[in-house]
């Protein structure tokens, strides 16, 4: 009995004023997205595992939440909502030749293993795709709707760091790597153990401009400026290209008037293996992870029957919820209900009030009054549950309001 009291590990439940504070930030985020054009779509919280599967790109299958229909087909919850919008974008919009705007919010469920013990394994994530269009200028406008969409909370310190998949699978190729060897590099890179990097590569004998190519990663992070290095230790007429869209991606941005929010780190690799072209992490202080996701995902919707050029992010909204807690940034809410108190035999006159508060759009909660419990002890109750006003209704007395952050008390007159 006592385990049916808590939640698994991972999953927490939110209540009060911090739901009311999620939604909230959901809501003005999500007007955002539709000020750029962007239409809604739901896709099941639950998928087929080739949905997911080693060749899509997603997480590993060990951290899948896994289970089995009726038929014995093998589902998952979902890790990452982009694969989902992939499929269905490819089934619902199949000769679809024009570009495809679409935005999302709901929760992916990751299995972490130990190494990542506290970290929630349920997350809400809002996000966008734009689909069917290869361009910088679709690059940028995702860039920048990001950047909009944290000013619009109120966020003013944040970085997008952006980097171009082809750049570091240029070097991959020039260094002539096998899977397991991308797989160690790329993950002492992520971790940011250059020495390490330096130290491995000597173990397999890598040719030395190979890498040095790949130490000179660690510097490769700033501004504008180090596209220009970049470029100056290209090893191939891929990674010039890179870098080029990067370079012209950054002069789109500045029309945006965003460019400020960019920095260039071309060591990034991708978390997911099905990007292609540039992507992109935003980071801001109060939260140890980034706050948004995302990236160039060309050849993903092959993988459902439909080629199409696409583009998109996810905010990840509990981290955006933990980073405004700690940065003292104010998420405004609706809170002030009025409370309506009623004796017996008042129903009738306390459904009529309440009508007419519904009517002019007032939240408004009735409570019948229990005999032996104090005005004092209502009162409370709605100070707890963040009314503003509490109404009593009362026999053979006027009706009174009493506003319960000052305490005063007045009559007051229905409309009826």
């Amino acid at each position: 009995m006592k385990q049916l009291q808590h939640t698994p590990e991972g999953v927490r439940d939110i209540y009060n004023i911090e739901c009311a504070k999620k939604l909230s930030l959901e809501s003005r985020l999500h007007k955002v997205l539709q000020m750029y054009g962007y239409h809604d779509i739901q896709t099941p919280t639950f998928e087929f595992f080739d949905v997911f599967r080693k060749e899509i790109g997603t997480i590993p299958s060990k951290e899948l939440y896994k289970f089995f229909d009726k038929e014995g087909n093998t589902l998952v919850l979902r890790p990452d909502i982009t694969p989902s919008i992939a499929r269905a974008a490819a089934t619902l919009f199949p000769d679809n030749d024009m570009p495809i705007r679409l935005c999302y919010t709901g929760s992916t469920f990751v299995n972490y293993t130990e190494s990542y013990q506290g970290r929630l394994r349920e997350n809400t994530q809002m996000g966008a795709e734009l689909i069917g269009v290869d361009s910088v200028e679709a690059d940028a406008e995702m860039l920048a709707m990001v950047a909009d969409c944290l000013t619009t909370i109120g966020l003013r310190d944040f970085q997008l760091s952006v980097g171009n998949v082809d750049y570091f699978q240029s070097l991959i190729e020039d260094a002539a790597l096998d899977e397991e060897a991308t797989e160690r590099v790329r993950e002492l890179i992520g971790n940011r153990n250059f020495p390490g990097v330096e130290e491995y590569l000597d173990s397999i004998q890598v040719r030395r401009s190979a890498k040095e190519a790949f130490v000179a990663l660690e510097d490769l992070y700033g501004g504008q400026e180090v596209l220009v290095q970049a470029k100056n230790i290209a090893p191939n007429s891929k990674a010039v290209m890179a870098v080029r869209r990067l370079e012209r991606i950054y002069e789109i941005l500045k029309i945006y008037g965003v460019e400020k929010y960019i920095n260039f780190d071309l060591s990034m690799s991708g978390l997911y293996g099905y990007y292609t072209g540039i992507i992109f992490r935003g980071y801001t202080f109060g939260t140890g992870d980034a706050i948004v996701k995302g990236g160039r995902y060309d050849h993903l919707l092959e993988k459902f029957g439909k080629q199409s050029p696409s583009i998109g992010f996810a905010l990840v909204i509990d981290q955006l919820m933990n980073a405004l807690t700690r940065q003292h940034i104010r998420i405004s809410y609706t809170r002030k209900n009025t409370l309506i108190l009623y004796d017996e035999g008042k129903l009738t006159d306390a459904i009529s009030l309440a009508g007419e508060f519904r009517n002019k759009c007032k939240n408004t909660e009735l409570i019948k009054r229990s005999p032996g419990k104090t005005l004092e002890a209502y009162m409370e109750y709605g100070k707890e549950n963040y009314a503003g006003n509490l109404i009593y209704i009362q026999e053979n007395y006027p009706i009174m309001m009493i506003n319960l952050m000052t305490g005063e008390k007045k009559l007051i007159q229905s409309d009826r």
